[in-house]
């Protein structure tokens, strides 16, 4: 019968795989390296197998040490897990809320409800991730994020609560020095088709992913937010269309010309989503005030 595998052994193996070496991963848990020298060594005894390869400078996983992680942290999660809950139980607040925000929806005033938040007495961790595309919706399907701001496409039925937040219109624009900018006629897909587009990639990493306002064109330049697409098509390495929004004030000081294109692109729903079930105060508090918010977008 085995050894009880003790959870600081499974923090160590997880700490050497995602640091490289025991003296990296030592420095991470605030541990000497002979401790955590020592600590692999009993895991080792303890599973009856070696773990690493050490015959590599690099900390090298054998197959049985990469088995024992993929385990162990899942056992590590499930722990954080009870923790949580244990914690939320007691208070009714969440020890942390994870919030993703799609690249679409600016963050003036997810970061204005931060800074609310923060005034309350009780001290809840927030993260704050980028989706695009379908990721908003796989986030929520991954368990990844508890809310989605900006949630687009296809409704999943029946999966989660939502809240249609704005719509949001596309324009195609380029910069005046762009050779479409002086171009007098509707843009079609013969001019389209002469020049790279730029695509925001959609973060989807369990469910099917997607593209929106794809063209055919002379290349695709994919980018991992609509920030980057924006600087992209400032710059004229390509085209596209983009959120009136993110246009408007290059469209105001001339940065950007707006051109009528014969390719439809019609207004965008965006949703505020979560998983049903879902409780605790801080989401409670969240979902409250983003669905009360004016998003002007």
């Amino acid at each position: 019968m085995y050894q009880a595998i003790t959870l600081d052994a499974l923090k160590a193996l997880d700490a050497i795989d995602k640091k490289g070496s025991f003296a990296a991963a030592a420095e991470s848990l605030y541990k000497v390296p002979s401790t955590l020298t020592y600590t692999i060594k009993k895991l080792e005894e303890d599973i009856g197998a070696p773990l690493f390869d050490r015959s590599k400078q690099r900390a090298i996983l054998t197959p049985a040490g990469k088995l024992v992680l993929e385990h162990g942290r899942q056992i590590l999660h499930a722990a954080n897990k009870m923790v949580d809950a244990v914690a939320q139980l007691e208070s009714g607040w969440e020890k942390q809320l994870r919030i993703a925000r799609d690249t679409v929806v600016p963050q003036d005033k997810l970061f204005q409800l931060l800074g609310e938040f923060t005034q309350l007495p009780q001290n809840v961790d927030v993260s704050i991730s980028v989706e695009s595309l379908g990721g908003g919706w796989d986030a929520l399907h991954s368990k990844r994020a508890d809310i989605v701001i900006g949630a687009s496409g296809d409704l999943p039925k029946g999966l989660f609560h939502t809240y249609k937040m704005a719509e949001i219109t596309f324009v195609f624009a380029v910069p005046p020095s762009h050779p479409l900018a002086v171009i007098e006629e509707t843009i079609d897909a013969e001019h389209l088709r002469q020049y790279p587009s730029i695509v925001v990639a959609d973060t989807s990493q369990l469910l099917p992913s997607r593209d929106s306002g794809l063209f055919s064109s002379k290349q695709v330049i994919r980018v991992n937010n609509m920030d980057a697409k924006l600087q992209a098509q400032l710059q004229g390495i390509g085209i596209g269309f983009l959120p009136l929004h993110y246009a408007r004030p290059y469209l105001d000081s001339g940065e950007l010309v707006q051109k009528p294109c014969a390719i439809p692109r019609g207004k965008h729903a965006l949703y505020i989503a979560w998983n049903k079930g879902q409780d605790g105060k801080a989401f409670e508090w969240f979902i409250d005030k983003l669905c009360k918010l004016d998003w002007e977008i």
